[in-house]
């Protein structure tokens, strides 16, 4: 059984039909775990062949919407399905997040009262195999940082800690290893040490990308994002096989700022690198 990586939203919150926003999906053993859940994601898992209740577990980078919007979309799915939720696992206010989703005075409540106490809706739970009364959606959340360690088998996930937008949203970078391979996913990460030591000698990097490396006007962003050149020199650096960028703007897709991108990957980076796509699958 191999590790496999699949992009279903290599977006940015920006709209477009070429991207979803961040999602992707780790494929290992029995285990189908999703990292992120930005808007769009829910479908490009269908796309793939995939149902919500599938996934068996669920881990997000950070709490901005570009990476959790569809995480009501997807919970509402797997309980209006009968199915038993995945295990999930994000930072800080997750917990105060999901309780303002799906509490009883939360953004669904109103809902959930209609599904739970409507007889028509009843009696499609019933159908559906479900016991009265109707359960209300009940979901653990475990609350992670960058000490997080998470053994499986052979399965390896560690966390770090990388910068984007603190004191805000505490914001993590994970590296994946399984039998003798290795997939690092940095989240929406500025280059930091802490990126560098989870990079060593990965046999993939899917790294963000926000800015143009000519686009240097906001200072802010462009301490905090990283241009192409930066990442393929960091990669290099840290001994990454292969370099895939994501979190495409929509001027970014433009022909000739793909093209300024993919030659800052090959002219500073000498493994395989490229620009992640919606529904790629990387077989390690």
């Amino acid at each position: 059984m191999n590790l496999k990586v699949i992009c279903l939203g290599t977006g940015s919150p920006e709209p477009t039909l070429l991207r979803a926003s961040s999602g992707y999906l780790v494929e290992v053993e029995d285990k189908k775990i999703l990292i992120d859940c930005g808007g769009g994601v829910f479908g490009r898992l269908i796309e793939y062949g995939l149902l919500p209740f599938e996934i068996t577990h669920l881990v997000f980078s950070h709490l901005h919407t570009d990476h959790m919007i569809d995480y009501p979309r997807f919970i509402h799915a797997i309980w209006d399905a009968n199915k038993p939720f995945p295990k999930i696992y994000g930072p800080k206010p997750l917990k105060k997040i999901n309780e303002r989703i799906f509490g009883k005075r939360g953004m669904l409540s109103f809902d959930l009262i209609a599904r739970t106490q409507l007889p028509a809706s009843q009696e499609v739970w019933v159908a559906r195999g479900g016991d009265l009364p109707r359960p209300w959606p009940s979901i653990k959340i475990n609350e992670i940082d960058e000490h997080w360690k998470f053994i499986d088998g052979e399965l390896k996930i560690m966390s770090c800690l990388v910068p984007h937008a603190e004191p805000f949203l505490k914001c993590l970078g994970f590296r994946f290893e399984y039998k003798d391979k290795s997939f690092v996913y940095s989240g929406d990460a500025g280059l930091c040490p802490e990126i560098e030591i989870l990079c060593k000698d990965a046999d993939l990097l899917i790294h963000w990308c926000y800015r143009m490396s000519d686009e240097t006007i906001y200072p802010k962003v462009t301490e905090k994002s990283p241009s192409a050149k930066d990442i393929a020199k960091m990669a290099k650096n840290c001994g990454v096989k292969k370099l895939l960028l994501t979190h495409m703007r929509k001027h970014m897709d433009k022909e000739i700022n793909q093209i300024k991108i993919k030659k800052e990957l090959t002219d500073n980076f000498s493994g395989i690198s490229g620009i992640a796509e919606d529904l790629l699958k990387i077989d390690l």
